[in-house]
């Protein structure tokens, strides 16, 4: 059977998240550094190891990785939507966290300062949300597929979250037949659950859907484990490492015509 419908992650595949993120943290530790003294990429370094460490402590850190939730979303997610008790938890955990992290970073490099680090919380939820880029080949591809495929968005995350993605990039959400934010279920890629349900939405089963995301352990993993074919895009040329292994690798959105029509040749020797 040939491809009949293809599904997407969101954030560093179609959304350039790692970009927002790393200059969210530019601009603040710039604007830290006017303010204190302080190095601004010894104080990124300071901040993210600080989240890490504190996030780890709280009573939803096993909800958020079952989700799909890092700890650098958490410094600028407001978590007002959902409804898994772990959402109003973690709303009320959020402000807390974010000053915690960045007062946290600037002590350690000798900055005891919790009114800075009030001022970096908010100035970085305010430079992220400046910062919704998309990758050059998205809007092109989606249009190409839109033409000949049902398309599923099949991301993890808080729902609120992701859906504020969405907003700040209206037109992405227009190619997509179905959403699907892994922050509605108790878990997220890549447990059966999700793909279970992209796969009812969209009316197929495993060996007709190809799945592409950048993320080894969530995207591919699931698709595999599954029986999904997948395709993982791999834009920076990272080494292959693990027991992970992708059906197809990629750099490029635009490589995935091939991978289709590589797949749906070798259905028609099978047939």
């Amino acid at each position: 059977m040939t491809i009949k419908a293809v599904l997407f992650d969101l954030d560093d595949t179609l959304l350039w998240d790692e970009r927002s993120v790393e200059e969210a943290f530019d601009a603040t530790c710039q604007y830290a550094n006017e303010q204190s003294g302080v190095d601004p990429k010894q104080l990124e370094e300071a901040v993210r190891a600080a989240a890490r460490q504190l996030y780890a402590t709280y009573e939803t850190y096993a909800f958020t990785q079952n989700i799909g939730i890092n700890p650098f979303e958490a410094l600028w997610a407001h978590f007002t939507g959902g409804e898994h008790e772990e959402f109003r938890i973690l709303q009320k955990l959020a402000p807390q966290y974010r000053v915690a992290a960045w007062t946290e970073g600037l002590r350690n490099l000798g900055v005891d300062n919790e009114k800075l680090g009030q001022a970096c919380a908010e100035r970085f939820m305010e430079e992220r949300r400046k910062r919704p880029y998309v990758y050059e080949d998205t809007f092109e591809v989606l249009k190409k597929l839109k033409a000949n495929y049902p398309l599923l968005l099949l991301t993890n995350g808080a729902p609120c979250l992701q859906q504020e993605k969405l907003d700040g990039v209206p037109a992405i959400s227009s190619y997509f037949d179905h959403v699907v934010i892994s922050g509605r279920f108790s878990e997220g890629k890549p447990s059966r659950i999700v793909f279970e349900h992209a796969m009812k939405l969209l009316n197929i089963r495993p060996h007709e859907g190809l799945m592409v995301g950048d993320k080894l352990t969530t995207d591919i993993q699931g698709s595999v484990s599954i029986g999904m074919h997948n395709a993982w895009l791999n834009r920076n040329d990272k080494p292959l490492t693990g027991e992970i292994r992708p059906e197809y690798s990629i750099q490029s959105l635009h490589d995935l015509f091939e991978v289709i029509e590589s797949i749906n040749k070798q259905q028609e020797i099978v047939n």
